[in-house]
């Protein structure tokens, strides 16, 4: 995820229980939760799968639209059934090869568990399409007790205008994995094979990208440049592969969801598996455009603060001129943890599940993938979590970022199979707030006029980074998807990004030559095409949330709480309602960005 921060050392153990000062945690996660040996029971595995898989498929016959209750829902749950066990094998898969792409084994065995859960999931699809066709009073009279599978089953039905036959959605399923995935998995393997190359102190050293990384907010402004440089020089050499890769991954998007599909536009789709109205969207993107101004704003106090003339792209992550730390992993999760139980015991309890039934993959190492993710498996299962940790002092917030989506999950977990999981925009709740709590507490706690000043410049280069620079991702993409339908060339590309960059940042930040090629280095953009405005709405949804808890205090906890354990079993609309939050609103949008301001006019007062 792409919310980190700076943080201070925490120094406060009132809230951190004695068990947290003493114990050792592991820093590499434990997969036996998922399977026993999956690989050596592959087959056996498979077996089950697809003997639920047939007992489904012999229950076609009784599909109707007037068939009882009594016989919809065993169907209903042996479909859970089925996905739990799909979801448990996909999860081993991904989760190897995450340690290591280079390691062929785990590739392989990645690819055969995709092809043949495929090739199951080709034979329930008639489900979905009877389901469709069905008429709107039984669709509602079987849907009726239904509990958490009646968003799921309402889900299936909103998508029926974009829905093909079942032969050509069964072609599509095939397709997407010698396609589509295998051209995303293909970027994976050569990005995350790259290595660099940074002189240190005298001396040359070879790094990965997440070394590479920490650099480009090293104190020293020449460091941050030389570290840009060097990313940016490796995609550039680069840049007719994975320029060419993108423009596949755009004309698939296009063939299937424009041309068969027939969606109105490419960002469409991903509107409609969010359930986020286009209006609301858009709406989202044109706010944030238009509140450009106050980070350029808040860009120049930081010029003034941290002494940099002139300021230019390669500075906006400069760090504050207190003194800068590496953290050990064991003090990274205790500070989380601390931050956590002060806002919530119960938050806190479930975080250090993660962590003391070894579900975190914490040290950078060759050819592990990049950034950091969770992975909510099925509901009751611990989630696992990916770090890439470094010591870095932003690597604490990723921490509370992805142990949030973590919690997320958990509290949910009451749900079904296809309900528990919060859709998309909704899914930044948690963990940009649990960023938000670890931030606060350290502010709270901290006495230094400076280090306070450097805690308020942290949390505004977080929020620039998860609410401004994604929704230009995402502008970005808008217009690529077009140009590419034109015949735009990769470095056609490259100077509509650079433009818009520039746009972004205004007369005040000089942005190099060099960043026209940063797009190539957001894997978001590649697998995932617009899921990055998911971010913009997360994180000023947040932000109007925070305020609430500065208001109401431990009051507002329970309500919170309340609103995670939804999870994805009702609209994001139905759920935003509950607290007043209307997101088609550009009010609502901008009520976000005057609490940004607010916090950039506090800075000021700081000079």
């Amino acid at each position: 995820m792409p919310a980190k921060t700076s943080l201070k050392k925490s120094t406060t153990r009132k809230a951190t229980s004695p068990k947290q000062q003493t114990a050792t945690y592991a820093e590499r996660w434990d997969l036996s939760h998922l399977a026993e040996d999956p690989v050596k029971h592959f087959e056996t595995l498979l077996a089950k799968i697809e003997s639920q898989v047939a007992a489904f498929e012999a229950a076609r016959a009784q599909c109707s639209a007037t068939m009882e209750t009594a016989v919809f829902r065993p169907l209903l749950t042996l479909s859970e059934h089925i996905a739990v066990a799909s979801s448990k094998l996909s999860a081993y898969a991904y989760l190897w090869f995450s340690e290591n792409t280079k390691d062929l084994a785990a590739r392989s065995f990645k690819d055969k568990v995709e092809e043949r859960l495929t090739a199951l999931q080709n034979r329930l699809v008639f489900f979905d399409l009877w389901w469709q066709s069905v008429d709107e009073g039984n669709a509602r009279r079987l849907m009726a007790r239904t509990g958490t599978l009646r968003y799921h089953l309402e889900t299936i039905r909103r998508v029926t205008p974009h829905t093909l036959s079942e032969p050509e959605e069964k072609i599509v399923n095939i397709k997407n994995i010698t396609g589509r995935n295998a051209i995303q998995l293909l970027y994976d393997v050569v990005t995350n094979a790259f290595t660099f190359t940074l002189t240190i102190n005298g001396t040359r050293k070879t790094m990965t990208r997440e070394e590479l990384t920490s650099f480009l907010r090293h104190a020293q402004g020449r460091m941050r440049e030389a570290a840009y440089r060097e990313l940016y020089r490796v995609y550039a050499n680069q840049h007719d592969l994975l320029g060419e890769i993108y423009k596949t991954l755009v004309n698939d998007w296009k063939a299937e969801n424009l041309q068969l599909r027939h969606f109105t536009s490419p960002i469409a789709t991903r509107n409609l598996s969010n359930d986020i109205p286009d209006e609301a969207v858009a709406s989202l993107l044109k706010v944030c455009q238009k509140n450009a101004g106050i980070f350029q704003r808040y860009f120049r106090i930081k010029a003034r603060l941290c002494k940099i003339r002139p300021m230019t792209r390669y500075d906006i992550y400069a760090p504050h001129r207190t003194e800068q730390k590496s953290y050990r992993y064991q003090d990274a999760i205790n500070m989380v943890l601390a931050a956590y139980r002060g806002f919530s015991p119960q938050l806190a309890d479930l975080a250090e599940r993660v962590v003391h039934e070894r579900h975190i993959d914490a040290r950078t190492r060759p050819g592990k993938i990049g950034g950091a993710y969770c992975y909510s498996v099925v509901p009751n299962m611990t989630p696992y979590v990916l770090l890439n940790f470094t010591g870095e002092a932003r690597d604490i917030a990723t921490m509370a970022h992805e142990l949030g989506h973590a919690v997320h999950g958990m509290l949910a977990q009451q749900h079904s199979m296809f309900t528990f999981h919060s859709t998309l925009p909704l899914a930044e709740t948690a963990s940009v707030f649990g960023e938000r709590i670890l931030s606060d507490a350290l502010m709270n706690e901290e006495r230094d006029k400076k280090v306070r000043q450097g805690l308020l410049l942290n949390q505004l280069d977080d929020i620039y980074a998860t609410v401004l620079r994604q929704a230009y991702f995402v502008r970005f993409e808008n217009q690529a998807h077009e140009m590419i339908a034109q015949g735009a060339t990769v470095k056609d590309l490259a100077k509509t990004y650079l433009a818009e960059v520039r746009q972004q940042f205004g007369k005040g930040i000089k942005v190099p030559e060099e960043f026209q090629w940063e797009w190539l280095t957001i894997p978001h953009i590649f697998a995932s095409p617009f899921y990055c405005y998911a971010y913009s709405f997360g994180n000023l949804l947040v932000l109007a949330l925070y305020q609430m808890y500065q208001k109401e205090g431990a009051s507002f906890v329970p309500k919170y709480l309340e609103l995670l354990s939804t999870g994805g079993s009702e609209s994001p609309q139905t759920i935003l309602s509950k607290i007043g939050v209307d997101m088609a609103s550009e009010d609502f949008w901008q009520s976000g960005f005057d609490t940004i301001s607010g916090m950039v006019d506090q800075l000021e007062q700081t000079l």
